[in-house]
């Protein structure tokens, strides 16, 4: 897996550098230099659909757990998964323990995260329909939104297929007992929990069905809102659009990132996806990857922070746990 995930990395980044080559870098390095300081704007911007997601965890996550503590989890979930090679799947796995550390119990935190991603299929889905009803207004051209709106139905029976597995499945269970094969009885005897235990938690969040389509519709919100990102960098480069054509834009190349999500941090998935739906909207090639590369900045510099300070605070338990272990 870690060497797929390099290869991929290397694929990507070399794909992105060509682009920007192709497309003239002294162009697009003119047109961020112009847009100048008030591109920072993006990253205090960003906080408002990743709260409005938050708030869709919150439903699933047992208590009244404090918004300000699951804003800074999901914000390091969401770097985890954005910056580092880990295949969209690390920053789950940290959100879990995160969570745990907040006092949630550990079966019931992984339910929480496992329901919520799940949920996040969902709401993609819709966010992607979206965009082609938006496509197909912006542009008239039922033909191109035909072709896309049948990539879009063949993706629903994967996604029927995954909910059902682990909404009635035990999946979890059956892989808690591949599991134990390959561990150790010190291992095993610290899980936290069986998988058994975790399938419980997930069917018992999956029958309040009121609290799932709270959670969903807090996530579409929070990926419409998005679009915001999108629409003011346009405009501040200099290429104002629509927000229908933002929402348009946005909206497939997430789709393309989530599609081919082993290319960490969608090197060069993002720039192709923005140029391919960019042209099909009017957008310059060169405005289009300077969109690109203004996200980008955005993640490095939304998302450094909360890695910062997640390792802070795994650094503080880990001397705390040595001074115990040794008596200090």
């Amino acid at each position: 897996m870690k060497i797929t995930v390099r290869i991929a990395m290397l694929i990507g980044a070399a794909v992105m550098i060509a682009l920007i080559v192709r497309e003239g870098a002294a162009n697009i390095t003119l047109l961020l230099s112009q847009a100048g300081l008030v591109l920072l704007w993006l990253v205090p911007l960003h906080v408002l659909p990743l709260l409005l997601d938050v708030l869709g965890w919150r439903v699933l996550v047992p208590g009244r757990q404090r918004l300000s503590a699951l804003l800074w989890i999901a914000s390091v979930r969401e770097a985890i998964n954005r910056l580092l090679p880990v295949a969209n799947i690390g920053g789950e796995i940290v959100g879990i323990r995160l969570l745990a550390l907040t006092g949630v119990g550990a079966t019931a935190a992984a339910a929480s995260v496992v329901v919520e991603t799940l949920l996040t299929l969902v709401s993609q889905y819709l966010f992607v329909a979206l965009g082609l009803v938006g496509l197909l207004s912006v542009t008239g051209s039922v033909g191109l939104s035909h072709g896309m709106l049948l990539g879009l139905l063949a993706g629903l029976p994967v996604i029927a297929v995954v909910v059902i597995a682990v909404r009635h499945g035990s999946l979890f269970e059956r892989l808690h007992r591949f599991a134990e094969r390959l561990l150790d009885a010190e291992q095993r005897r610290a899980m936290v929990a069986t998988g058994a235990d975790l399938d419980a938690a997930i069917h018992h969040l999956c029958s309040h069905y009121g609290a799932l389509a709270r959670a969903t519709t807090w996530q579409l919100a929070g990926l419409v809102v998005g679009c915001l990102e999108t629409w003011f960098a346009l405009r501040w480069l200099g290429s104002p659009v629509s927000f229908a054509e933002a929402l348009v834009l946005e909206s497939l190349t997430q789709a393309a990132r989530n599609f081919i999500f082993m290319v960490p941090a969608g090197l060069g998935v993002q720039e192709a996806g923005l140029l391919g739906i960019g042209h099909v909207l009017g957008l310059p090639s060169d405005v289009a990857l300077a969109l690109s590369l203004a996200k980008r900045m955005r993640e490095i510099l939304f998302g450094v922070p909360a890695l910062i300070a997640w390792q802070w605070l795994e650094g503080r338990r880990g001397l705390q746990h040595a001074r115990s272990r040794s008596g200090y």
